[in-house]
């Protein structure tokens, strides 16, 4: 049985810590948990996994962060592995942005910070019920 993984993908180590905490206390340890601080390092956490035999099913992303922006990084990782589950967090983004993921890399939901575990939850486990 090959491993499945779960990106999560913000700029800031809080958010990052508390993203991963919520998702696998409520996921379990059916899948690996992996963290990157900004979109380059989530690119090459992707690509090592992937090389490892490892699935990646879905990411969280933030939108607001250094250098490429979220919807950037989704349409990026979009292009390179189209069948990963997309969801994009933010406190900030346009609507431009968000409507910019949802037509070019069928962006699977879009949750505002802060966040609801309920709501990060029911949108990670919704996205892997369409895989």
């Amino acid at each position: 049985m090959s491993k499945k993984a779960v990106l999560c993908v913000d700029d800031e180590n809080m958010i990052l810590d508390s993203l991963k905490e919520q998702i696998e206390n409520r996921m379990g340890d059916e899948y690996i948990y992996e963290t990157a601080e900004n979109a380059q390092e989530g690119l090459e956490v992707i690509e090592e996994l992937v090389e490892d035999g490892t699935e990646v099913l879905i990411i969280v992303s933030d939108w607001l962060m250094p250098g490429i922006k979220g919807d950037e990084f989704l349409i990026e990782v979009h292009k390179r592995f189209p069948g990963i589950v997309k969801v994009m967090l933010t406190g900030q983004a346009q609507e431009e942005a968000i409507q910019n993921a949802k037509n070019k890399v069928n962006l699977h939901a879009c949750l505002f910070k802060p966040w609801s575990e309920e709501d990060l939850i029911n949108a990670i486990k919704s996205g892997l019920g369409k895989l």
